[in-house]
C-alpha cells in the first residue's frame, strides 16, 4: 500500500443495492460523510433487476389503506414460518424498525413506496399472517436522474417487452385484460405509446417500475443527500486497528485507494450466488450439487462475506434452504448461450400446470415460486439434472403467455423456432418431444381436467387460499387458478431451479454489526442485504423478504453509525 492515495470519510459502504444504499442515505442524512463503492460499472446491484417487492409489515402506508397489522401478529407469523431458527433479537429489531424506515425514506427522500392492502403473505392461512405487508417502489420517471441514468443498471432484457420493463402489481390486470376491456386497452396503449416515444427521442424507456424503480429512487436519494458514489470500485481488503475496522483498500480505475473511515464500513455486496466455490463450501445441503441458475450481476461473488470472514466475522448457514428459490426457463439469446427467465406470474394462471420428467404433477403451481422449487428439489433427490415442464393449452398461452413466450397478439413462431417453446398437436405428441412418459402425462391431464372444470384440485388444493387466488385470473370463474387443458395444440417450456438470493451470510446483532463466533461485535463493521445472513431461517414467508430486511437493516446500520441506537 505504500504510495497509494488516501481518502478519509466517516462511512464506507461496499455495494449499491437496496441494503447498501439505505445505509448510505440514512448515515448521510444524519450528517456523516459517506462513500459508496460499487464493484461494477453500474449502480443498483440485484435490486435493479428484481421484482422490487419489500416485505415491510405494519407500515403506516398499508394501515392508511385499511390493512390491519400489529407487531404481535408479525412476530407470531415469523415464529410459525421460521421456527427454532428465528433469532428473536433480530426479528424484534426488524419488526420495530421496518415501519420507521418506511416513514424515514417517505418523508425525507425520493424513495416513495406504494402499498397493496390486499396482497397476501405467501402462507396466508398460517397464524399471524396478514395482507398488505409487501410494498413496492412507486413507478419512477428516470428523466429525474438526468445524465446519471446512464449509471443505473437496466432491467433484465428477457423481462422486457420492446425494451419496456414488465409491469407488476395492479397494472398486470390491465395488461391481462387489454384485449377484453376498453378501459384496459386504453390504459395499456398510453403506457406503450409513452414508451415508444421515449425510444424514439431518448433511445431508452424512462418509466421505471419494479426493482428498477427502487434502485433509481435510491440512486436519486443518494445523489440528493450528497453521498459520494464510486463505480467500478471493488473493496479488496479491510484495514483494522486493535481489532476494529478502520478502513479499506478500494481498487479504483486509476489504482488502489486507502479509505480511512472514522465510523465504520458496511458490507452489502449481494451475497455469493455467482461464486460456485463459495456455494459448494457454504451450502450445507445436497442442493449444492445442483446447477442453480442466477440471472443477476456477475459481480455478486461473495466479496462482502469474504471480507467479513477475514477479520473474524462468523458465517451463519443453518438455514433450511440455502437460497431464495425460483423456477427459471432458459431463453436462447443471439450469439449463443441462454438467459434465465423467472416464472413469477404464469404458474398461477388457469390452463397451465407443471409436471416432472415422469409426466406427473408434483406441486400446487399457484404457490410461491420458492415453494415450487423446494418441492421440485425434494422430488428430485440428489441428482444434478433437476428439471420440470410448464404445460399450457392454446387458450391459456394466447391469453396469459408461457414464461418468455408472450400472449396474443405476439406470435409464437419465434419461440418455437428458437427451441424455447415446444409444441405438440396432442399431449402424446408433446410428451414425445419432451422425452417424458406420454401415458402418465395424458392420465395426469385427464384427471386434472375432470376436477378443474368444477374449479377443484383435490390433489394439491390449488386456488384454495387467498395467495393462490391473488396470483390467478380474477376474471376467471369458478376458480381463478384452474381451467382444463383441452384446446390443442399444447405447449411446454422446460423449468430448472434457480435462485434470487443466497441465504447464508455474516451473522450480525440487532444493530447490524457483524459478530464473531462468540457473538461479540466487530468494531466498525456492519452488514446488510444478502451479505447478512437471512433472518428468515431458510423460509420464504412473503413477497420481498430479501429487499424488506435489506433496507431495514441498512437503515439500522446507518442510524447506529450516526450514534442512534434504536433498532
Amino acid at each position: 500500500m505504500n504510495g497509494s492515495a488516501i481518502v478519509r470519510c466517516d462511512v464506507l459502504v461496499a455495494g449499491s443495492g437496496a441494503g447498501g444504499m439505505a445505509a448510505a442515505v440514512a448515515a448521510r442524512l444524519h450528517g456523516l460523510d459517506v462513500i459508496v463503492a460499487e464493484k461494477e460499472a453500474l449502480f443498483g446491484g440485484t435490486t435493479a433487476i428484481s421484482g422490487g417487492g419489500l416485505w415491510l409489515p405494519n407500515s403506516s402506508l398499508a394501515r392508511g389503506l385499511g390493512a390491519e397489522d400489529s407487531p404481535e401478529a408479525v412476530r407470531t407469523y415469523l415464529e410459525h414460518e421460521v421456527g427454532n431458527r428465528l433469532d428473536a433479537d433480530l426479528a424484534d429489531a426488524f419488526i420495530a424498525a421496518a415501519p420507521r424506515m418506511v416513514d424515514f425514506f417517505q418523508s425525507r427522500t425520493a424513495v416513495q413506496f406504494l402499498a397493496a392492502p390486499g396482497f397476501p403473505d405467501y402462507h396466508p392461512t398460517a397464524p399471524g399472517s396478514r395482507p398488505g405487508r409487501t410494498l413496492r417502489a412507486a413507478p419512477y420517471d428516470a428523466r429525474a436522474l438526468g445524465r446519471q441514468i446512464e449509471l443505473l443498471r437496466p432491467p433484465l432484457p428477457q423481462m422486457t417487452v420492446l425494451g419496456m420493463l414488465a409491469v407488476s402489481g395492479e397494472e398486470v390486470l390491465h395488461f391481462m385484460r387489454a384485449t377484453r376491456s376498453a378501459a384496459s386497452a386504453l390504459y395499456v396503449s398510453r403506457v406503450v405509446s409513452r414508451h415508444l416515444l421515449d425510444l424514439a427521442v431518448r433511445g431508452r424507456g424512462t418509466r421505471l417500475t419494479n426493482g428498477n424503480a427502487l434502485a433509481a429512487r435510491l440512486l436519486r436519494a443518494g445523489l440528493d443527500a450528497g453521498v459520494s458514489l464510486w463505480n467500478s470500485s471493488a473493496v479488496d481488503e479491510l484495514i483494522t486497528d486493535g481489532g476494529r475496522v478502520v478502513g479499506a483498500v478500494v481498487r479504483r480505475p486509476g489504482g488502489s485507494v486507502r479509505v480511512e473511515c472514522r465510523r465504520g464500513v458496511v458490507l452489502a455486496c449481494g451475497g455469493f450466488p455467482a461464486n460456485d466455490e463459495m456455494r459448494t463450501r457454504i451450502f450445507p445441503h445436497p442442493s449444492a450439487r445442483v446447477r442453480h441458475w442466477w440471472p443477476g450481476p456477475p459481480g455478486n461473488t461473495g466479496d462482502g462475506i469474504r471480507l467479513g470472514e477475514s477479520v473474524g466475522g462468523a458465517i451463519r448457514n443453518d438455514h433450511t434452504n440455502v437460497a431464495a428459490w425460483t423456477p427459471f426457463s432458459l431463453v436462447p439469446v443471439a450469439g449463443g448461450g441462454v438467459a434465465p427467465f423467472p416464472h413469477f406470474v404464469d404458474r398461477g394462471k388457469p390452463g397451465i400446470i407443471a409436471v416432472g420428467p415422469d409426466g406427473r404433477r408434483f406441486v400446487n403451481e399457484s404457490n410461491s415460486y420458492h415453494d415450487v422449487v423446494e418441492a421440485l428439489l425434494a422430488r428430485s433427490g440428489e441428482g444434478s439434472d433437476v428439471h420440470a415442464f410448464m404445460i399450457a393449452d392454446r387458450r391459456a398461452i394466447r391469453r396469459y403467455g408461457l414464461g418468455f413466450a408472450k400472449p396474443f397478439p405476439f406470435p409464437l413462431q419465434p419461440y418455437l423456432r428458437s427451441g424455447y417453446l415446444v409444441s405438440g398437436a396432442s399431449l402424446r405428441e408433446l410428451a414425445g418431444r419432451l422425452g417424458i412418459d406420454a401415458d402418465a402425462l395424458e392420465e395426469t391431464v385427464r384427471r386434472f381436467n375432470g376436477h378443474a372444470r368444477d374449479g377443484a384440485d383435490p390433489e394439491f388444493g390449488r386456488g384454495q387460499n387467498v395467495y393462490n387466488r391473488y396470483m390467478g385470473d380474477p376474471f376467471h370463474t369458478p376458480n381463478p387458478c384452474l381451467a382444463p387443458l383441452e384446446t390443442p395444440p399444447f405447449y411446454a417450456v422446460r423449468l430448472v431451479p434457480g435462485e434470487l438470493a443466497t441465504f447464508p451470510g455474516l451473522a450480525v446483532d440487532r444493530f447490524a454489526r457483524v459478530v464473531d463466533g462468540q457473538r461479540k461485535p466487530i468494531g466498525g463493521l456492519y452488514a446488510a442485504g444478502n451479505d447478512m445472513a437471512s433472518i428468515m431461517g431458510g423460509g420464504y414467508p412473503g413477497p420481498g423478504i430479501t429487499l424488506g430486511p435489506a433496507m431495514t437493516f441498512g437503515y439500522i446500520a446507518g442510524n447506529h453509525l450516526a450514534g442512534i441506537e434504536e433498532p
